[in-house]
């Protein structure tokens, strides 16, 4: 009986370690999926500091289509309400927004052969450039987070801890549909 009672007890103990490094490692990947995020929102950040830089600029050489400048203004305005109210779903949607905005802007600019000749512009443009650039990586690396943490919360045995705790699936960073096409500029 004695024995019995020892080993109901080891089993109580091991079950107890093995519960509580369960829910440690799923508290670690939902900080990865939240610190992934923060790296995105960095990038995001950067982008809108440089944004009304680069359309003073343009504003500055070429009369450009006014739609375009209201669409990047509104689109950044958009991401400013975002991080106050939101969630991360919110959030990209307005820098999908964003995307659009700043690719017609860009767009705009080709038909400017004055502007893209102007050194603050051509700084301002790379600084974008490479912004852009930082998004999609940490997009990347975003997703992939995710994806280890929502596999993580999905794999037996771990999904019956995840249940438990209410460890949710998070979303991944998906474009807008129609991302990939490009953007028309009509000066009409």
């Amino acid at each position: 009986m004695k024995k019995g009672l020892l080993a109901l007890l080891a089993l109580i103990v091991l079950g107890g370690f093995w519960l509580a490094s369960v829910y440690n490692s799923l508290v670690s990947a939902e900080l990865s999926v939240d610190e992934s995020w923060s790296q995105v929102q960095v990038q995001y950040q950067r982008r809108f500091d440089l944004i009304p830089n680069l359309v003073e600029t343009v504003k500055g050489v070429a009369d450009f289509e006014r739609s375009t400048y209201e669409a990047v203004t509104a689109a950044r305005s958009a991401w400013a309400q975002s991080l106050q109210s939101g969630t991360r779903t919110e959030q990209i949607a307005a820098t999908n927004a964003v995307d659009s905005a700043l690719s017609r802007l860009l767009v705009t600019v080709e038909n400017y052969p004055q502007l893209k000749a102007q050194e603050n512009f051509s700084t301002l443009q790379a600084q974008i450039e490479g912004t852009e650039n930082r998004i999609a990586t940490v997009r990347r690396d975003f997703n992939a987070v995710v994806r280890t943490y929502n596999e993580k919360i999905r794999r037996v045995p771990t999904n019956l801890v995840a249940a438990v705790f209410g460890f949710e699936p998070e979303a991944f960073f998906e474009s807008n549909e129609g991302a990939a096409d490009a953007p028309q500029v009509n000066f009409e």
